[in-house]
């Protein structure tokens, strides 16, 4: 296949192909087969000490080119991704589960953000402000903030990298990605396309290790580190703030999510079946914007659940690598049991299965629809990243809003409506980063990507992007005549 001129197995550090120092290493396996695919290195912290001190003595080589230069390199990496988006995708459908036609999306979105940001590495603009007195000069200039680390995630091995180094890397900062270990595969690529486009040496750097902790502590405890963003779990992002705080790192941390899904009585409920269908099944639910609670206006409660349940229904599984396949298998077991845990949970305080419910093979489970869910499940407090859909019911707008926002979680939140004058309401009543009104599928690189309260702070993507890869220097100019 010609996938395999992308599949590498050691780490890439300062331009070129390492194994870990200790010769260890670890299996990358294939969670719709249990085959295994490839073997990587499993680094240490040592490993990592020689990637930082090579992107630390890349940085004032790298930071000089101009944005023009920086841009051109991110447009041919940009150029090399979308040649080769079918062996990425492939590559990625084998180590992650995601099904293919996901995967191409994922390939084409994790792209479009190194497209946006070669375009706005030559817009990083500062201002003049007007002096208070004849004789000074003030200038707001922004500069590189230095080494950047991204920590990325397994349920987009792809696109959850290029958001985070694309900014970067066109801001001036060189990059080390510590690539997940489910799903270490598709970084690799990204890396290898990334040496193809011609960045300097010691400017891409991505490690793999079975030892997040020991690798994240050593990232955010090193003072060349001045930029952390991470992509992952709340009670593991709370741990790398805390680890950074003795060098006061700057952070961007995209954390957990609680995502309500809320249909009102004037909602076009085709509509809101589908945007329902598409958030919620997306990766089989493996995702941090996935919705994890319907909330149904009691009118039209019955109406919902019945298209919905024939719409889940309908959902093909089967093997990931065909293009009709919609729904594939749970990337591990552990995976596997939290779902089966919510799902009894939910049963024994009075939910009932409408469909679905069962294992159907290894770690492929059925697409499954709760009604009668309560606000006391474990389902309603908790990611239950994967593919179950419990259904709330609720009678009023401001019971509505009150069950919405009734976590400590505030990523993403979507509702339906056709009353323009709720939509408003709603929209600003909702306590999320992120709004989708008559929509389920919100993420693009033209806009903000982030969450307020424990599920994070920082935005990745948009014109607002690079500003947290850059310092603000303000420069005063005295005794100008």
């Amino acid at each position: 296949m010609e996938y395999k001129k992308l599949l590498k197995n050691q780490a890439f550090v300062n331009g070129k192909w390492v194994q870990a120092t200790a010769g260890k290493s670890f299996d990358v396996t294939n969670p719709a087969t249990g085959e295994i695919i490839s073997t990587v290195p499993d680094m240490t912290r040592e490993d990592v000490r020689h990637a930082i001190d090579a992107a630390h003595t890349a940085w004032p080589d790298y930071r000089a080119l101009t944005a023009k230069e920086r841009a051109a390199l991110l447009r041919r990496w940009f150029d090399l991704i979308i040649e080769y988006k079918e062996e990425l995708a492939h590559l990625m459908t084998l180590e992650s589960g995601k099904v293919m036609t996901e995967s191409l999306g994922e390939v084409a979105y994790g792209a479009a953000f190194i497209e946006w940001f070669s375009e706005e590495a030559k817009r990083t603009y500062g201002d003049v402000i007007p002096a208070p007195t004849p004789d000074k000069r003030m200038v707001v200039i922004k500069q590189a903030i230095g080494v950047v680390a991204a920590i990325t995630p397994w349920n987009f091995p792809l696109a959850m990298i290029t958001r985070k180094v694309g900014p970067a890397l066109a801001a001036g900062c060189p990059v080390i990605v510590k690539v997940p270990s489910e799903t270490p595969l598709t970084g690799l690529a990204l890396a290898y396309l990334a040496e193809q486009a011609g960045f300097p040496k010691g400017v891409y750097n991505t490690l793999t290790s079975k030892d997040s902790g020991g690798i994240g502590k050593e990232l955010c405890e090193h003072p060349h580190i001045r930029k952390l963003s991470f992509t992952g779990s709340t009670p593991v992002g709370k741990i790398l703030m805390e680890q950074s705080a003795s060098t006061l790192k700057k952070l961007s941390l995209e954390l957990g999510g609680n995502a309500p899904f809320i249909v009102f009585d004037d909602a076009d409920l085709d509509e809101a079946v589908q945007g329902a269908l598409v958030s919620k099944f997306r990766h089989n639910g493996q995702t941090c914007v996935c919705v994890n609670r319907i909330l149904v206006q009691d009118s039209v409660y019955d109406a919902f659940l019945e298209k919905f349940t024939k719409a889940v229904q309908g959902l093909k599984t089967g093997d990931v690598l065909e293009k009709a396949t919609q729904i594939g298998p749970l990337i591990n077991q552990k995976g596997l049991e939290k779902v089966q845990e919510h799902i009894k949970d939910a049963q024994t305080k009075g939910a009932t299965i409408t469909t679905g419910g069962k294992v159907k093979e290894g770690l492929f489970f059925q697409p499954t629809v709760l009604a009668g869910a309560t606000p006391d499940m474990l389902i309603a407090r908790e990611e239950v990243f994967g593919p179950v859909a419990p259904i709330f019911k609720f009678k009023t707008e401001e019971e509505a809003i009150q069950l919405a926002n009734d976590t400590e979680y505030g990523l993403a939140s979507y509702f339906y409506s056709q009353n323009v004058n709720r939509c408003w309401r709603v929209a600003e009543a909702l306590e999320y980063g992120m709004v989708g009104i008559n929509e389920g599928l919100i993420s693009t690189e033209v806009a903000p990507f982030g969450g307020i309260k424990e599920s994070g702070f920082g935005r990745e993507g948009s014109k607002y992007g690079m500003d947290y890869y850059m310092e603000m220097k303000y420069l005063c100019f005295g005794g100008v005549q």
